[in-house]
């Protein structure tokens, strides 16, 4: 049983950790598979074909149009206020331009989740230092979040605003 703790503290740098002494073998092997699965990004080159909101845009790849959500990022809905400024600023970022997509996973609408850089420039960091997106706050991304008290502090895009409303909030509200 020790032998399942020893190996996903060798192959994953947990040792500081404590409690995985006790994994089985094939606990261990099955965790070790996860973290190795989640921290690979795929990564591919290709046109952008559309711009559909502050954190959604098409590609085209393998001639397919195939979907892809900014992560990390949340940019303000279509009616929201800001949220035209922030489709149009993805856009000047990346339409019709060569990008490098790195990602990890599909959400529930099957649109790829990945880091997007346009032109050499990361989209998801300048759509947020922008301020014209949040940084999510269940990516704890210290970069977005760095980038995001900048924009807070130098009042930029949607901090302009008194009370700038969360595009979550503003979706839960528009239910």
């Amino acid at each position: 049983m020790a032998e399942g703790g020893a190996l996903l503290r060798r192959y994953t740098g947990l040792n500081r950790y404590r409690g995985f002494e006790s994994l089985s073998l094939r606990h261990t092997i099955l965790a070790v598979l996860l973290i190795a699965g989640a921290a690979q990004a795929e990564t591919f080159e290709s046109n952008v074909v559309g711009v559909q909101d502050g954190d959604s845009l098409t590609v085209l790849r393998e001639r397919q149009r195939v979907r892809v959500r900014l992560v990390g990022i949340d940019a303000p809905e279509h009616g929201q206020p800001f949220g035209d400024q922030s489709r149009k600023s993805l856009a000047a970022l990346c339409w019709k331009k060569r990008a490098s997509i790195a990602w990890i996973e599909k959400d529930s609408h099957q649109r790829l989740l990945g880091r997007v850089n346009c032109s050499g420039v990361d989209a998801n960091a300048e759509q947020v230092r922008r301020g014209l997106a949040w940084a999510s706050p269940l990516a704890r991304d210290r970069e977005l979040n760095a980038l995001q008290d900048a924009a807070r502090r130098a009042r930029r895009g949607l901090w302009a605003d008194a009370a700038p409303v969360k595009p979550w909030e503003w979706r839960r509200a528009a239910q």
